[in-house]
């Protein structure tokens, strides 16, 4: 396995990337909101990136080996879709939760982000399920310091999101991001403390947990890339893309308008 670490400039063409990503998901968060098609959110923001920011919609035509080119600019996962959720003509409804997955390419380098968002009034079980989610991420992140492993990652979040009942999807996984979409090391969202991949000053990867209000088990649509929840219950994810520091880490993918660090839970 051969892990790119970064330079400093490279590590600073990343901060720029990331920072624009998030900017994206800024950007499009007045408009998630009761009767737009997902299909809109994809078109206002290819607009955004293309002709605002300057940057190129990296899934759009992505083709990773037996996958069809992905047709859209942005991943939109709603309700019981897990990942990777194609734009589409459907409305969305009051009560919905939706995941939005940008990552854009600035100077050939990716930045990489996603969050979810509550379509008008969630129901509690769902809005629980978000807030869960994203601690269990920055749970992750927390783990992240030159000498610790990725299975310390994998085990922080495993740990968490499942002490609440809910489950964690295996067949996704973060990655190493820079010059490519995904490079090496895999980030499982799962594992035991001690084990992997030991981290070093440098390297730059993505935290991204699916979790499942129901059983982990998951299925691929006919369209051949969204993912839903085969028991049909609800999903949640959130990604940020974290560069290992010195002394810990940095997340890259951070704006004005990104949700801040949670308060954990005792």
């Amino acid at each position: 396995m051969t892990i790119h670490l970064k330079s400093l400039p490279e590590i600073e063409k990343m901060r720029i990337a990331g920072k624009l990503a998030s900017e994206v998901l800024d950007f499009i968060a007045p408009f998630v909101k009761p009767g737009i098609t997902t299909d809109k959110l994809d078109s206002l923001c290819y607009d955004y990136m293309v002709n605002t920011q300057k940057t190129i919609p990296a899934p759009l035509n992505y083709a990773p080996p037996g996958y069809s080119p992905y047709p859209k600019s942005i991943c939109t996962s709603v309700n019981h879709q897990v990942c990777h959720g194609v734009p589409g003509e459907k409305k969305l409804k009051a009560g919905d939760i939706i995941n939005i997955d940008v990552t854009v390419i600035k100077d050939g380098y990716h930045g990489d982000t996603s969050r979810m968002y509550y379509v008008g009034e969630p129901l509690i079980q769902a809005r629980r399920l978000c807030e869960i989610t994203y601690e269990s991420m920055w749970r992750g992140i927390e783990e992240i310091k030159p000498g610790r492993h990725l299975g310390d990652v994998g085990y922080a979040i495993q740990k968490f999101s499942e002490s609440f009942g809910y489950s964690v999807v295996r067949e996704f996984c973060g990655h190493g991001i820079g010059t490519k979409f995904h490079e090496e090391p895999q980030v499982l969202h799962y594992g035991h403390s001690g084990t992997g991949l030991q981290l070093k000053a440098g390297m730059i990867f993505t935290v991204e947990p699916m979790i499942n209000a129901g059983k982990a088990s998951i299925r691929q649509l006919a369209d051949g890339w969204t993912i839903v929840t085969k028991d049909h219950s609800l999903s949640a994810q959130w990604e940020h893309t974290v560069l290992v520091t010195e002394t810990g880490y940095e997340v890259l993918t951070l704006s004005i308008g990104a949700p801040s660090k949670p308060t954990f839970h005792s």
